[in-house]
């Protein structure tokens, strides 16, 4: 729509049209002719919806479910502009302090001196094996096949005591890492596990999956981890509530923006042109997949931290000069940053990976921020239950 389209649409001026615009409410692009500007139809008409429905509490619980308002409290995680926070801590700083993703979770699960990796790790039950070494599966539903069937055989898997709670927390972050690979758990460091099976002896990719593990750790109430609160609220066990949490990764609008992103570089990269491709991409209305952040309006800071990790490593690659190449033609032609997914995906083109080990790092890492949720809700023993406003057909 043009500028005065959106604007006659929404009963809006000119400069309240652009305020929306930098507010990231609407998106703009480049008109036919390079010098106007267009704007979404679905966002116009999205907008368009949220103010016709008026003010209120019932308005503001609709728009909560999308990114709105604040829903619950929450000690676990802070967004803002520089960092994701856990328990006010950086995530970003404790990157470079060299956590690691097991120091994530003893943080997020607020675990104080108790250490709940110290119990062993052994090796899949009989019921579990063939389903858990099948590298014919997807990651995703391996790890979802796999986990329900390690239930049984843990005991103490609806204890209310927080350190047992902790330990099956630690035990299954171990497993899952394990299940995304197809491999055994053992005691190593979830990103040892994981650099291993990808790329064996490569020390720098260890620590590039060792930081995105930790930036992917927690996000607040994102899509998954609130399916994990609502499972948790129940009172299921922890087991259950990382299903919900890897059911809500599966779907292509959560975890499904990696392997985009990967599809986005690789197709750029490709191209005779990359700034063409993207240019002619950006003007009939596609999306860019890897960029943009709506609570990161001036660039998502895990992003940055993995790309300035990735320049530091790589300057001299081809592959690193090739994304270089990409990422100024998105810059030049959208004016957005990456976001995480895009970084994620970013890792395996510069390192030569196929796209499945970015979703792998991304539902290794946000496991720990599932079971923060999952043991916070357990801990306030809240049923979640929201109501529905009707807008169906009246009854007679």
């Amino acid at each position: 729509m043009s500028a005065a389209e959106a604007c006659a649409a929404l009963g809006i001026s000119t400069a309240t049209l652009y305020a929306y615009v930098s507010r990231g409410l609407l998106e703009s692009r480049p008109g036919p002719d390079h010098r106007s500007r267009v704007y979404l139809r679905q966002d116009v008409e999205r907008l368009g919806q949220r103010k016709r429905a008026g003010r209120g509490a019932a308005r503001g619980a609709a728009q909560s479910l999308d990114r709105g308002l604040p829903v619950m409290e929450t000690r676990i995680s802070l967004i803002r502009p520089d960092s994701p926070y856990y328990r006010g801590r950086s995530a970003v700083e404790m990157v470079r302090a060299g956590a690691t993703l097991e120091d994530a979770a003893r943080l997020l699960w607020d675990c104080g001196d108790a250490e709940p990796f110290a119990a062993e790790v052994e090796a899949w039950p009989a019921r579990v094996a063939a389903v858990a070494s099948d590298a014919t599966l997807p990651p995703i539903e391996r790890a979802m096949a796999a986990i329900p069937l390690l239930a049984p055989d843990q005991r103490h898997s609806l204890s209310a005591a927080p350190a047992i709670k902790r330990s099956v927390a630690a035990l299954l972050l171990r497993q899952n890492a394990a299940l995304l690979v197809a491999g055994q758990p053992d005691a190593r460091p979830v990103h040892a596990l994981l650099a291993d099976a990808w790329r064996p002896g490569d020390a720098g990719f260890a620590d590039l999956v060792c930081a995105a593990l930790v930036l992917c750790a927690d996000h607040e109430l994102n899509v998954s981890a609130f399916a994990a609160r609502v499972v948790a609220s129940t009172g299921a066990h922890l087991h259950a509530t990382v299903c919900a949490g890897l059911a809500a990764l599966s779907g292509p609008r959560h975890g499904g923006a990696t392997a985009r992103a990967h599809a986005l570089i690789r197709e750029a990269c490709d191209a005779p042109s990359p700034a063409a491709f993207v240019a002619e991409r950006w003007q009939r209305g596609d999306d860019l997949p890897g960029f943009h952040h709506v609570l990161y309006p001036d660039g998502d800071p895990r992003a940055a931290e993995v790309l300035a990790m990735l320049r530091a490593r790589h300057a001299d690659d081809a592959r690193m000069q090739q994304l270089e190449v990409f990422l100024a033609a998105a810059a030049e032609t959208s004016g957005r940053h990456p976001n995480i997914d895009g970084m994620l995906a970013a890792i395996c083109f510069v390192h030569g990976l196929p796209a499945t080990p970015a979703l792998c790092m991304f539902a290794a890492g946000r496991l720990a921020g599932w079971l923060a949720h999952a043991l916070e809700q357990q801990d306030l023993g809240m049923l979640i239950r929201p109501r529905a406003h009707y807008t169906g057909v009246a009854p007679e």
